[in-house]
Formats: structure tokens, C-alpha cells, sequence
């Protein structure tokens, strides 16, 4: 699908913004921008030093599970800067002021996430080690090399309303709101079980609570889109369903080298348990903006209150296997 380009140079659709809305409340992105200000955090500002002597006492099989999980949160930030632009372009060609803004937010957060783990990592000395850790795996080279760089790769040259959502639900509902959110839940439980990596821990509460504002700019365009017409619920269920096996197989292909008893505890039902509980809540958000107006959806702060709902449970049972039924996908009708 070829495009006119509505970005160019001395081409803009105005300049002073949007008139206020009144009593009404902030457009869903103007509130993810202004909330995502007001938690700004410092990487530089994290001590480390007492995570470099807790992982001195780690066992090699301990050491290598962390460095996994962490690695693999470095792997999703990296790619942000570059894979992200498209989505920054086709959300600015369609003059959306407040989503191509928050997107520049977004892929700032990315950066800022690398920066803070790769700092974690030289800490405890294995910055040497990091590429062993980020290139390799298969399930893993496919969902970041294939399924999440073409997704958003497609907005290039096709900004239609499916290119929207497949890249939405690819990278903010799956590798965000799944993938990496499992990974934080692990790195979460490590340094809980032992009360270790004091750091690590700062870093990556900072994280979640950043990635949680970019899972809800997923779900809100899912539902603007789904509004607009009811065919696009279809879309997100297909890609939803396209996709949750991959992350099934790519924790289970971190958790392969250490059998069925790894460390600190971590099994593979503990940690995707709760992650695709989660998704299955994200989507019924996105189900009920089937039949409204799209103009409701825009200041309709369902997505925001819904992370918040699940960061607020998750913080209930740190330390423990969440065992929460997986809720069933129903089939578009």
C-alpha cells in the first residue's frame, strides 16, 4: 500500500495544538506522556555495589539464570530506537500529535531501560559475557529478528488500521506486556527469594512501571481502531493467538538448560501463568470498545486503570507462583 507522505520539510498541519477539552479528561497519550514526566528516573542515580558482591556468592547455574533474564529485557530495549520509527512516522502522517509525542516518550524509556541493565551488567562483571546471552536461542532470534521487526516494519509503507494493530499487539501487548513483564517478574523474584541485588530491583520496578504505561498505549489503539469498526476485533485476536505460543516456547527455551528444578525457584507455570491471565484481560478491554464512539475512547482511561489494577495484584503475591486460570480466548463473531 503505497502512501503520500504528509511529513516533509516546511509541511506541517499547524502549529499551537489541539483546543482544550474542557472538564473532559486528557486524551489517553497526553496522559501517558504527562504521567510517564512526573516518574522520571536517573539510571546513574541506582547504587550498585552491593549487587556486585550479591553475585559473587551466586552459584554459575544462579549466575547464568539471571544474566539470561536480564539480557533478554536488554535485547527488547535495544531494538526500540531503531524498529519503533515507523511507528513514530504513521502516527505523525496521520497528524495523531499525541500518540507520535508519546511514542518519542516511549522509545526514550527504551533507551533508558538499556542504559540501566548494560550498567547492571558491567557492575557485576559480565559485560564481556553479554552477547553470548543476546544472541542465542532460535524461538528467540524469530519473535525479535522476524514476528516484532517486521510487524512494525510493515507501517513503512502501509498505515492502515491492521498494520496498526498487528504492530500494537506485536510489540506492546506480546513482547512488552507478555514477554517482557515475565522477564521483570523473574528478575523480580530472584532478588526477592534471596533479598539480594538491591539495584536490580530499583531498576527494574522503574521499568515495569514504564512498560505497563506502553502495554496501555497498545491496548488504547486497539480499541480506538476496534471502535471505528468492528471487523478490527478479529485482527487483534488473530495476532494475539499468532503470537502467545512464541513466548510459551521462548521462556521455555531460557528455562531448558536447567531442567525441571531451576534456580530460586522459577518454573515455567509460575511465570506465565499471570502473564497470560493478563493478556486475556487486555483483550476483554479491548472488546469492550466494540460498538462505542471513537471520540469516547479517546478519553476513555479504561487501559491506564487496568494496569494499574494488575501492578497493584502482582504487588499482593511477590514471592509466590501465581497460579490464576488462563483466561480462554473466544473466537471472533
Amino acid at each position: 500500500m503505497s502512501l503520500t507522505r504528509a511529513i516533509e520539510p516546511s509541511r506541517h498541519p499547524g502549529f499551537g495544538g489541539e483546543a482544550r477539552t474542557g472538564r473532559r479528561p486528557d486524551p489517553v497519550p497526553r496522559q501517558l506522556f504527562r504521567d510517564g514526566n512526573a516518574t522520571f528516573w536517573n539510571p546513574d542515580d541506582i547504587d550498585l555495589a552491593d549487587d556486585a558482591a550479591d553475585f559473587a556468592t551466586l552459584s554459575p547455574r544462579e549466575r547464568r539464570l539471571t544474566c539470561l533474564f536480564v539480557a533478554n529485557l536488554i535485547s527488547i530495549g535495544e531494538s526500540a530506537p531503531q524498529d519503533l520509527q515507523p511507528l513514530v512516522t504513521a502516527m505523525a502522517t496521520e497528524n495523531r500529535r499525541d500518540d507520535a509525542t508519546y511514542l518519542t516518550q516511549l522509545v526514550f524509556e527504551e533507551a533508558q531501560h538499556t542504559q540501566a541493565l548494560r550498567t547492571w551488567f558491567d557492575a557485576v562483571g559480565m559485560s564481556d559475557s553479554l552477547p553470548w546471552f543476546t544472541q542465542t536461542g532460535d524461538v528467540r532470534r524469530r519473535t525479535f529478528l522476524e514476528e516484532l521487526s517486521w510487524s512494525l516494519y510493515a507501517l513503512t509503507d502501509d498505515h492502515s488500521p491492521t498494520a496498526q494493530i498487528r504492530a500494537a499487539v506485536t510489540h506492546n501487548h506480546i513482547v512488552e506486556g507478555c514477554l517482557a513483564l515475565t522477564c521483570y517478574t523473574a528478575a523480580a523474584r530472584i532478588c526477592r527469594s534471596r533479598a539480594i541485588f538491591p539495584g536490580l530491583i530499583r531498576i527494574v520496578e522503574h521499568i515495569a512501571a514504564d512498560e505497563r504505561r506502553h502495554i496501555a498505549w497498545g491496548t488504547f489503539t486497539c480499541r480506538r481502531h476496534v471502535a471505528a469498526d468492528d471487523a478490527n476485533w478479529a485482527i487483534v485476536l488473530q495476532r494475539t493467538q499468532e503470537l502467545l505460543p512464541l513466548v510459551t516456547e521462548m521462556i521455555g527455551e531460557l528455562l531448558a538448560p536447567f531442567g525441571p528444578g531451576a534456580p530460586f525457584g522459577i518454573s515455567m507455570q509460575g511465570l506465565m501463568g499471570s502473564a497470560l491471565s493478563d493478556v486475556g484481560r487486555r483483550l476483554d478491554s479491548v472488546s469492550r470498545a466494540r460498538g462505542r464512539r471513537v471520540e469516547e475512547i479517546d478519553h476513555d482511561h479504561a487501559p491506564m486503570r487496568l494496569e494499574r489494577e494488575i501492578e497493584r495484584e502482582g504487588s499482593r503475591s511477590h514471592g509466590e507462583d501465581d497460579h490464576r486460570a488462563v483466561v480462554a480466548f473466544k473466537r471472533p463473531v
